[in-house]
């Protein structure tokens, strides 16, 4: 069990590609947004997840440094009136502390997510190109990538106060090796990741054997990974 940063995100693809490899069995959790709202997809012409992801990879850039409806937050580029800011996987996420995921639209300002997810979406499809299925766009098989929010799996603690993140691996995971724990404990985002990979592996099973959400905004869109006692 590794806690490490550092990595390019061409570095984390060739990094996970060579684990996937080695492991067929792999589970790899990403915390960025897998697809935009289907309503931007039909706007655009993208029939799939596939050509959104292509059109990152041609022009993600573009939509960044313009910074054109719907997408927003930098200087000068206040919020816009959209048919919906969250993906319905997002809109359903229950509120932890009051805090819900942020529009994948906003790529500036406090707490924006959209620029990594963005930037993230190419590398979706070079993982699937790899071999590996991303979920819940391919059929459920392994290795797979699923996005993941981690809050789901940390729970209301406040993530910002270091001696609450080390009370929280303290209590739910009283057997941790002294090193990983304190790489956990050093950050906000080192916590994040040690937290919802622990959970993860507490529900390997489960994740091995993915069935595609009912909903048929999934499709287009993509969904958030929850843990079933989460």
């Amino acid at each position: 069990m590794q806690l490490r940063d550092g990595r390019t995100r061409d570095e984390v693809v060739d990094h996970v590609l060579a684990l996937a490899a080695a492991d067929g069995d792999l589970v790899v959790g990403f915390d960025f947004s897998f697809s935009l709202p289907a309503w931007f997809l039909h706007e655009q012409g993208y029939r799939t997840v596939d050509d959104l992801w292509e059109a990152a990879a041609r022009t993600g850039e573009h939509w960044l440094h313009d910074v054109r409806p719907p997408f927003w937050g930098r200087p000068g580029h206040p919020r816009p009136v959209v048919p919906a800011d969250l993906r319905v996987t997002e809109s359903l996420v229950p509120p932890t502390r009051g805090i819900r995921p942020k529009s994948t639209f906003q790529v500036g300002g406090a707490g924006s997510v959209g620029t990594g997810a963005i930037r993230g979406f190419p590398y979706l499809a070079r993982l699937r190109a790899g071999g590996v299925a991303i979920w819940p766009f391919d059929a459920s098989r392994l290795p797979v990538a699923v996005e993941v929010w981690p809050r789901l799996c940390t729970g209301p603690v406040v993530k910002s106060d270091a001696g609450a993140r080390a009370a929280l691996l303290d209590v739910r995971y009283p057997d941790l090796r002294p090193e990983f724990r304190a790489a956990a404990v050093a950050s906000d985002d080192a916590f994040d990741a040690a937290v919802t990979a622990l959970v993860m592996a507490a529900h390997a099973d489960e994740l091995a054997a993915l069935a595609a959400p009912e909903h048929p905004a999934a499709r287009l869109e993509g969904w958030i990974w929850s843990p079933p006692d989460g």
